[in-house]
């Protein structure tokens, strides 16, 4: 301690400690228990992007520090990606800036772009990085409640949260900057519709306001459901930062690459804030992420499919073990309510787990600034192998009795 005794922590970060996340991994691995709480897959992805890596390595690209902006083959790769998937063009020189990951580009994107005093609206529950990088900005953020359908206690197990148009329009202060959506969305799966996201492009240029999107989760959409990118819309190309990743969709989640796509002007302020973070990262890797996104349709759907499969494999065993399910129409997470089973407090819930049954979860209150709305709600993670999750499951069915 310093000899004024004052605190040695930042003040701004004072809410935030350990995460949850590290906290339930480690207890994971202490019981032995499957984790299905953290969102990375026990499997690497496809074969022929490890090899690209390996070649990248070996052909010395990458391998001392890479552009600024990120090679640029990877930064013309994101762009053919967003034309063809989405119609979006996207000059690779001066639109696109590849980032240490999704984490870093919401930081970066938050950093450049806000004041102190600043206001930001986000959906709760949010991923927790969120909450942090706009507190590092000296921002306040404006949480925006997603709740479940058919009332607080949701529905049947294809019920879903949803966002309030109405709530949303009236957080829209003088003070507010910018709304940070992400969608689909970590944790209640929710993927916006075009009328609700219509609906927030029309707030954002009647109030002239920002929209930073997490679209991390764009490949991994259910029954149909449509990826609808913010930038899209009419009046959003101009003033939406748009923010992609390799990890969620080619299972290299330690790669670390992902990236900013947006107008000149609002990638000139990101990339002012992202060169004094890690000025570069995973240089091999951006040459083997390009290579990936030009993997054909086949490979995507294959994706998709595979995890719409392990979505519905344990969204019944929970809902066999007595959990409200609320079946995700995107990401690879599964929001349950445990009120079903007697219990009402997600954290003393998912700390007793791996004892009871052997199976690790992330309490959803952790993703809320209003902890009583997440209280009995837990997320569960099915990114995993079919093997680890029909385990999973027949762990999970000790609950029902």
């Amino acid at each position: 301690m310093t000899s004024s005794a004052r605190p040695l922590l930042n003040r701004r970060l004072a809410e935030f400690g350990t995460t949850i996340f590290a906290e339930m991994s480690a207890l994971a691995q202490r019981t032995g228990s499957i984790n299905l709480g953290q969102g990375f897959p026990d499997t690497d992805g496809p074969e022929a992007v490890r090899e690209a890596a390996v070649r990248a390595l070996l052909d010395g690209r990458g391998n001392q520090y890479p552009p600024g902006p990120g090679v640029p083959e990877l930064r013309t790769a994101i762009a053919d990606h967003q034309e063809r998937r989405y119609g979006l063009a996207f000059d690779p020189d001066r639109e696109v800036l590849v980032t240490a990951g999704a984490t870093e580009a919401i930081a970066a994107s938050l950093l450049a772009l806000l004041e102190p005093g600043d206001e930001v609206i986000a959906l709760e529950p949010y991923y927790d990085s969120y909450a942090a990088c706009i507190a590092m900005a000296g921002a306040t953020r404006v949480p925006v409640t997603l709740r479940p359908s058919g009332g607080p206690r949701g529905g049947a197990a294809h019920g879903h949260f949803v966002l309030d148009l109405d709530e949303l329009r009236a957080a829209v202060t003088p003070r507010t900057r910018l709304i940070l959506l992400n969608t689909p969305h970590n944790p209640t799966g929710t993927v916006l519709t075009r009328a609700e996201l219509t609906a927030v492009a029309e707030l954002a240029c009647e109030r002239d306001l920002l929209v930073i999107t997490d679209e991390v989760y764009e490949h991994l959409v259910f029954d149909g459901a449509e990826h609808v990118p913010l930038a899209s819309l009419p009046g959003m190309r101009e003033r939406t930062v748009t923010i992609g990743s390799a990890g969620k969709t080619f299972s290299f989640t330690g790669w670390k690459v992902g990236w900013v796509t947006a107008a000149p002007e609002l990638v000139a302020a990101v990339r002012s804030a992202k060169q004094f973070l890690t000025y570069v990262a995973s240089g091999p890797f951006q040459y083997a992420v390009a290579e990936a996104l030009r993997l054909p349709d086949s490979y995507f759907d294959g994706f998709r499919a595979e995890h719409q499969a392990k979505r519905d494999l344990l969204s019944e065993g929970l809902a066999a073990a007595g959990f409200e399910v609320f079946r995700p129409a995107g990401t690879y997470f599964v929001t349950t309510d445990i009120r079903p089973l007697g219990e009402s407090d997600g954290f003393a819930f998912c700390r007793a787990l791996p004892e009871r049954v052997g199976v690790v979860a992330i309490p959803n209150a952790v993703f809320y600034d209003h902890r009583e709305e997440g209280a009995p709600f837990v997320r569960f993670a099915f990114c995993k192998r079919t093997a680890v999750l029909e385990e999973a499951v027949t762990r999970l069915k000790a609950l029902a009795g």
